[in-house]
């Protein structure tokens, strides 16, 4: 593997792995975002504290720290900015600094298709829109989004990007089993629920 590429590796890496939704609510004041709701470090638990504003901070922040690694990593070439998004992606789900218990990666995932393949961007905005209306589920809105995204970005002609998209789609569903679970079950919160 090129030198370039491990830097990028390492570089996403520490860039995802940045708890911006832990970080956020303890400078607010909130104390612990772990302990509240799913336990979740992501913008959906922080909106849980009922603060509208740090939730989306915790959302464009989550994301951009996608962004940034793809768009840095990219410095040294193709590779090495895929190499750094994917790695974000992990170091958001698996953060050292909080003993790699992270985040689901929806909003970073995002961030991602910013800086790579906006096709794919807006593929999971339409998808996920459509479904949040017709279910009130976000969960099952971003699992019908994630499915949806990576054959997009392969129909546009970017088959090596569409495969980092699809290993990123089925950790987001692994991830996601809880949600799985309680959809089956019929217990999942709706969207603008306080569960």
């Amino acid at each position: 593997m090129p030198t370039a590429t491990i830097l990028a590796l390492a570089l996403g890496y520490l860039l995802g792995s940045v708890p911006f939704g832990l970080l956020i609510t303890r400078a607010a004041g909130l104390g612990d975002v772990r302990n509240i709701g799913s336990g979740n470090i992501g913008a959906t638990n922080v909106l849980r504290t009922g603060n509208k504003g740090l939730a989306a901070l915790t959302l464009l922040c989550d994301a951009l720290k996608g962004t940034a690694a793809v768009l840095i990593g990219a410095q040294w070439g193709l590779e090495a900015g895929l190499a750094a998004g994917f790695a974000a992606f992990l170091g958001h789900l698996f953060p050292v600094w909080l003993s790699f218990k992270g985040g689901k990666g929806v909003a970073t995932y995002l961030g991602i298709l910013i800086a790579f393949a906006w096709q794919g961007l807006l593929a999971f905005a339409i998808t996920w829109l459509a479904t949040a209306v017709i279910s009130r589920y976000s969960s099952l809105s971003a699992l019908v989004a994630c499915i949806v995204t990576p054959v997009v970005i392969y129909m546009v002609g970017l088959p090596t990007h569409s495969l980092i998209v699809a290993a990123m789609s089925i950790i987001i569903f692994i991830k996601h089993r809880p949600n799985i679970e309680r959809l089956l079950a019929g217990t999942e919160s709706k969207i603008g629920s306080k569960g």
